[in-house]
């Protein structure tokens, strides 16, 4: 198929402004009946109020059938600020909570709103919605593959609305580029690819030091190994050690890997999936790549994830974003949710798509009419793409260290693949990324290539990756099997 010119894509004006405690198993509720909702109002509790927690809290302030009763962190210097900006929008302070488990003791809370480091999405959204919540947590839904399908487990039996943080799926520019694509208009789609270039500084080298006060420190742990508090495994550096987070392929990345699974209409994992790449151009404590390449392989299709956390410049005309090809044109979609355009093969565009959403408010409808088909993004579609994430982070973490000229053996009968590894290496090497990683020779991590069994959800004959599909819980922090 014919590729468009990098500058074909940049004279295109629409894309020029698109760039700039106790581990119990709660009892479920006999069924997931309505809400005792007051004045036709969901009673809400905001659960991890720092960075995105804050956002749920303002969203929900702007959203007329939204009251915030309860706010929950385990710094109590953030959980004091949200209550304050609560009581300033409507007159009310909600009660302040340390510990999630004391805040579902609440029976006129309706739902609870997470935004809590990823190790713990899983166990709070479980925990939730067998204290009888609906809960709308945030992307990825799980730290590992086995806790999305638990999660998706839970839902089923207590019936509560359970809605994952994947914004762009409320967003009717989003949609409707689906429906083109699924519609067939630019033929088979048999390649979707993801893009995360967003540029990531050195974390640099901190000692273990003291707990800050006011911070639980025991609780933020939860499910995590027991270790010595650092800066540079909290506030948000957490997403670069793998005991709490997902590196940028589960942080910024699955937003894009949502849009290129659901591009491919792809309801089950993928038969294969191999990873290549390493954490260039420092030396730092964070643990997850900033560079790597996944191929993920099913029969019929290929999706092939690019995360660069280096300076790079735009792929295509997309920095964040997606290119979906097909037979006859494609579909690129970048970090501005609200648009999106399809393209001929010869690069003319030939359809646009714009239009925005709210997800807190797609959430609370699903609360209130108890219909789990109002859901924009729900439990199952979440658990899916996160798990794509993690299986690319198995493959990395099961993987050898190799220069980069046995991983591009490796990867030369696929012609796609390739592609991408020699543009990855070619970033690393011409100093594209502003010379934070001037590389003339260098290794790589070539990760192993995992077979799948997508509707069992386990790998194929591989008791090493195996275990990787879940992890060790901490005592009292265990997730219900």
């Amino acid at each position: 198929m014919s590729q468009p010119t990098r500058r074909e894509f940049l004279d295109e004006a629409f894309f020029a402004a698109a760039l700039g405690g106790a581990a119990l198993l709660l009892p479920a509720p006999a069924r997931a009946a309505r809400p005792r909702l007051v004045a036709d109002r969901v009673r809400l509790g905001v659960v991890g109020v720092r960075g995105r927690g804050l956002d749920h809290v303002k969203g929900y302030l702007n959203l007329p059938d939204a009251e915030i009763l309860a706010i929950c962190d385990i710094d109590s210097s953030m959980g004091a600020r949200a209550a304050e900006q609560v009581e300033k929008k409507t007159g009310t302070r909600p009660e302040v909570f340390s510990d999630l488990r004391k805040l579902l003791e609440r029976k006129d809370i309706d739902a609870v709103s997470l935004a809590l480091p990823i190790h713990w999405h899983a166990l709070a959204a479980s925990w939730a919605m067998q204290a009888g919540k609906d809960v709308y947590v945030e992307k990825p839904c799980s730290h590992n593959v086995s806790e999305g399908r638990r999660l998706v487990e839970i839902q089923k039996r207590t019936g509560r609305i359970c809605q994952v943080g994947t914004q762009s799926r409320s967003q009717r520019a989003i949609q409707d580029a689906m429906a083109y694509l699924h519609s067939g208009k630019i033929g088979k789609v048999s390649l979707s690819r993801g893009l995360c270039y967003k540029p990531r500084k050195s974390i640099g080298i901190k000692p273990d030091a003291p707990v800050p006060a006011g911070v639980d420190y025991d609780l933020w742990l939860g499910p995590a190994p027991a270790r010595p508090f650092n800066p540079n495994r909290f506030h948000y550096e957490w997403h670069w050690n793998f005991d709490y987070g997902a590196g940028d392929l589960g942080n910024q990345g699955i937003h894009q890997m949502d849009l290129a699974r659901w591009a491919l209409n792809k309801s089950e994992l993928p038969r294969s999936v191999q990873s290549i790449g390493g954490r260039f151009g420092y030396v730092d404590q964070g643990e997850t790549p900033n560079t790597l390449v996944s191929v993920y392989d099913w029969a019929d299709a290929k999706l092939i994830f690019e995360v660069r956390g280096l300076n790079t410049g735009p792929f295509l005309g997309a920095s964040i974003g997606n290119i979906i090809y097909g037979e006859s044109g494609y579909v690129v979609l970048t970090a501005s949710y609200d648009r999106a355009a399809a393209f001929d093969l010869s690069g003319n565009k030939i359809q646009e798509f714009t239009g925005g959403g709210d997800h807190f408010a797609a959430f609370l409808r699903a609360v209130k009419s108890r219909k789990q088909s109002d859901l924009a993004a729900p439990i199952l579609e979440g658990h899916l793409s996160s798990a794509l994430c993690h299986l690319g982070n198995v493959s990395y973490k099961s993987g050898q260290k190799t220069d980069v000229s046995e991983a591009k053996r490796t990867w030369s009968r696929d012609e796609k693949a390739f592609d991408a590894l020699v543009r990855m290496e070619s970033h690393l090497k011409t100093g594209e990324n502003g010379g934070e990683a001037d590389i003339e020779r260098f290794t790589v991590t070539l990760g192993k290539k995992i077979t799948i069994d997508g509707k069992k959800e386990r790998f194929k004959r591989d008791r090493d990756a195996d275990r990787l599909l879940t992890r060790a819980y901490r005592a009292g922090f265990e997730l219900p099997r």
